[in-house]
């Protein structure tokens, strides 16, 4: 491999070629981690002003060469993105033929098949309650299929190639069938296509490029003086990244995020807490045992002064160990064993706790950074779209 290619499209009339070029640039420049030497060609010959940037597989000190990696695409269109945000362009949200085959993609785009095609003529004759079978038929000659009868009863419309035999369509369109709804023994059930339509979502991508083009309103000078395009940018690649194109989708992950760290909080907060109270609960254990003699001997000799004297910082200490102990309720005293097997345990599910601390702590800080972006830019509109929306379902 000698070179590779990137190719890089605009929307019609948004861009000059010079700022395409230069945005280009600026795509080889980051791809590359200038590693690389790389020409930019931007062509004006179609709608649509484009690039074609060309960079030698050869780093430029000729030690190494660029190997293609899984998600290089997505490395490309991630910088890509960010580029054209910062320059308040376009960019696509849902690239098309993703990792849907090609038929879910044309959707109902897709053309009837010969055999749905044919479902549906007989469900519109069998409407008209023709008053036999033979008329039946009659119908479906009107209707410019060709009828082949025998063992099996089979049709064949224009530009079809072979017949279509009726048991091929299903139990509901087998001769048998048929012949039971025109005489009435059974009534005609007619399966139609449902199309859920789906309910329409506030598209965040849509709002902020609208805003950022627009460039007025007061939303917009309020958000330009805090913030800048280079942090928009980072945003709608953080939003798009993590699939948080729906206002509702971004609430509720900021919910989760911050439910998710909290609770990690608390988790370490609880075991620090419990940590620190064995840790004074097995001193008091140790002092008690090491000054039982002392205060056993001051108790004999009837609490005398002077022994008090001699033992006061023993005498303290024991004390002190008791009144802890009582505190706590403590009708008997756990072994110091049992206290280390309680304490590693909980250093263990601290460690681990902290293991996934920091991640969360950084997923909800980007998370409420992201939305608070979003928040400051929209203003009040996404409140005034929900309520809409939810006046339009009523």
């Amino acid at each position: 491999m000698i070179a590779y290619q990137i190719r890089q499209s605009f929307k019609p009339d948004e861009i000059s070629p010079e700022l395409a070029n230069k945005i280009g640039y600026e795509l080889g420049m980051r791809f590359t981690k200038v590693n690389h030497a790389f020409i930019v060609a931007t062509h004006i010959d179609k709608a649509h002003i484009h690039n074609h940037i060309i960079f030698n597989s050869t780093s430029l000190d000729c030690t190494k060469k660029f190997r293609d990696f899984l998600g290089s695409g997505k490395a490309v269109r991630k910088i890509s993105d960010r580029l054209c945000l910062e320059n308040s362009l376009s960019i696509i949200e849902n690239p098309k033929r993703g990792k849907n085959h090609y038929g879910k993609w044309l959707g109902d785009k897709k053309p009837l098949s010969h055999s749905e095609k044919l479902r549906r003529i007989i469900d519109e004759i069998l409407t008209k309650k023709p008053a036999n079978f033979t008329v039946f038929l009659e119908e479906m000659k009107l209707a410019g299929y060709e009828i082949k009868q025998g063992n099996h009863l089979s049709f064949k419309g224009e530009n079809q190639k072979k017949f279509i035999r009726l048991r091929s369509l299903g139990n509901d369109y087998s001769e048998e069938e048929i012949k039971a709804i025109i005489s009435g023994e059974k009534a005609q059930t007619i399966k139609k296509e449902q199309h859920q339509k789906p309910q329409p979502r506030i598209n965040l991508l849509v709002d902020i490029q609208a805003k950022l083009q627009a460039g007025k309103g007061a939303g917009y000078e309020q958000w330009a003086k805090i913030f800048n395009l280079k942090q928009m940018a980072q945003t709608i690649n953080f939003l798009t990244e993590n699939k948080l194109l729906a206002y509702e989708d971004l609430e509720k992950k900021s919910q989760t995020a911050t439910n998710n760290f909290n609770q990690l909080s608390t988790e370490i907060k609880a075991a620090e807490k419990r940590m620190a109270e064995i840790a004074v609960l097995k001193a008091h254990i140790i002092n008690y045992a090491k000054t039982r003699d002392v205060y056993t001997a001051y108790r004999k000799a009837g609490y005398s002064k002077k022994f008090y004297e001699e033992h006061t910082a023993d005498l303290l200490l024991h004390k002190a160990s008791k009144s802890a102990f009582d505190e706590l309720g403590l009708k008997k005293l756990p072994t110091v064993k049992s206290l280390q097997a309680e304490y590693a345990e909980l250093l263990s599910k601290k460690k681990q706790a902290y293991g996934t601390y920091h991640a969360a702590k950084k997923e909800m800080q980007e998370v409420l950074t992201a939305k608070a972006n979003i928040d400051r830019l929209l203003q009040g509109e996404i409140p005034a779209k929900e309520n809409e929306k939810t006046q339009n379902q009523r």
